[in-house]
């Protein structure tokens, strides 16, 4: 197999993007196009001030500003990047089927198959294909099957090279990742499309963080990853609710059994609930797969782990509910947070999208304020639950830009993106012109609960009595 020269990416998302930037920095004598059908995205990407483009990601916009008009560009014109090419990247959108067989737990393959169709019609010189989308397992032989059947005398080499990204720090894991993980087939043509792009990754990654495998491997590697990380959220997050009913405290608790090297401390913060583009997503596909080859209790194992995030968001909300005496009506909550997690502008299956939701569905007045979404995507968001019209949400639900205005008048407000800012607000001003009582809903465990008190608000953590 040559040297790679030329790449492109089909999809400027989240994963696309970032990565692709990643690899046009520490390749510079690669000419790396990301390509996609949204011309509003792509001219984002394009904007000469790189602090507007569509992602907001730490340390991103300094790569961008690096690599871009230098080997690194942002194109429309699919056609063209993919025919130059002798690598292509697809990074297109899997997301949870919501029509048909499968509906509400396969992943849908249909961006995924239009791009292998658009590859077989506009390649004519051998290709090596790489899946970078997280995608349930053999769907690499559905590609396959599409690009070798086309007639055109064209060699594909299908490689799966999953993402193992966390939003927030997504360039600092591109840059130095715990492992990165390559599939394909084991002839020599497959082994040998492997070995390019393991060339690509060790120019900055030490070799022994580079696995290969075969394509199936790699494929559930992903969906299990994801898995594993979520049944850690929803374990802690179940003892939450016994803590609150014990008197035990679940960071006391998560640090005791953090320390146990067996078990170690990450993805034991107790909150309102996981979110993200993955976690729900992968486990509903697994869950899916395995009920797809009649393997029942695995399938009733994974899904207990979603069915615990659910319960948890909604325990929130309830709990809101309970401690306003039972009604939200025409009552301002405040939410400090919409993203799903802090360091990014992604609200995909955020907590508070579905805490606000059951809360609009009490009569309540949400405010909102978050340091990164924009007004458009949340209302977007409320809007794809398709719970009521597009205008009921607008009147329901206000979003501020400045995060005291936001506070001021309200009953109650609910910390639900961890967001360092918040707690380095004048707490003391938020109270004073909050209405009294006062109520605090920390759904991060975020805030100095001792701090507040002694202002004189009423404080609810999750995982404490």
């Amino acid at each position: 197999m040559t040297k790679i020269t030329n790449i492109c990416c089909i999809g400027a998302g989240y994963v696309g993007g970032p990565t692709m930037s990643v690899i046009a920095q520490k390749c510079p004598d690669i000419k790396v196009t990301v390509v996609d059908l949204n011309e509003a995205r792509i001219a984002a990407w394009n904007d000469p001030d790189t602090a507007n483009i569509p992602i907001y990601e730490p340390g991103l916009d300094k790569v961008v500003a690096e690599a871009r008009g230098r080997n690194l560009f942002f194109s429309t014109d699919v056609d063209e990047a993919i025919d130059e090419a002798e690598m292509i990247f697809i990074s297109v959108n899997t997301p949870t089927k919501t029509y048909g067989s499968g509906k509400g737990m396969a992943a849908d393959l249909k961006y995924i198959e239009l791009c292998a169709r658009q590859i077989a019609r506009v390649a004519k010189t051998d290709k090596i294909v790489v899946e970078k989308s997280t995608l349930p397992v053999r769907t690499a032989e559905a590609v396959k099957n599409i690009l070798q059947n086309t007639g055109n005398n064209v060699n594909y080499q299908i490689l799966s090279n999953p993402e193992f990204l966390a939003e927030g720090t997504a360039v600092e894991d591109l840059h130095s990742p715990d492992r990165v993980l390559i599939g394909g087939d084991t002839t020599e043509e497959g082994q040998a499309a492997i070995q390019a792009l393991v060339d690509i990754y060790t120019r900055w990654v030490p070799r022994d963080r580079v696995l290969t495998t075969n394509l199936w491997s790699s494929e559930l590697s992903k969906l299990t990853a994801n898995a594993f990380l979520a049944q850690r959220v929803s374990s802690i997050n179940s003892l939450s609710e016994l803590c609150e009913h014990t008197g035990a405290d679940v960071s006391e608790v998560a640090r005791a059994i953090g320390t146990d090297s067996r078990i170690g401390p990450k993805f034991l913060k107790s909150s309102v609930g996981f979110g993200g583009s993955c976690f729900q997503k992968d486990i509903l596909n697994l869950v899916y797969i395995a009920r797809s080859y009649g393997l029942r209790e695995v399938a009733d194992y994974w899904e207990q782990v979603i069915i615990m995030n659910d319960h948890q968001k909604r325990r929130f909300a309830n709990k809101i509910v309970k401690t306003l005496y039972n009604t939200v009506s025409s009552k301002k909550i405040a939410f400090l947070g919409w993203a799903f997690k802090k360091d990014t502008n992604d609200t995909r299956e955020s907590a508070a999208i579905y805490v606000a939701d059951d809360l609009l569905n009490e009569q309540a007045g949400i405010a909102v304020y978050d340091p990164k979404v924009a007004e458009t995507k949340i209302y977007d968001d409320l809007d794809y639950l398709n719970t009521r019209p597009s205008d009921a949400n607008k009147q329901l639900l206000t979003v501020y830009t400045d995060p005291y205005e936001v506070c001021k008048d309200a009953h109650a407000i609910a910390i639900l993106t961890e967001w360092d800012e918040f707690k380095d607000y004048d707490w003391q001003r938020i109270y004073d012109n909050m209405k009294k009582p006062a109520f605090v809903f920390d759904g991060r465990s975020l805030l100095n609960v001792d701090k507040l008190k002694e202002i004189g608000f009423k404080v609810y953590t999750i995982g404490r009595e």
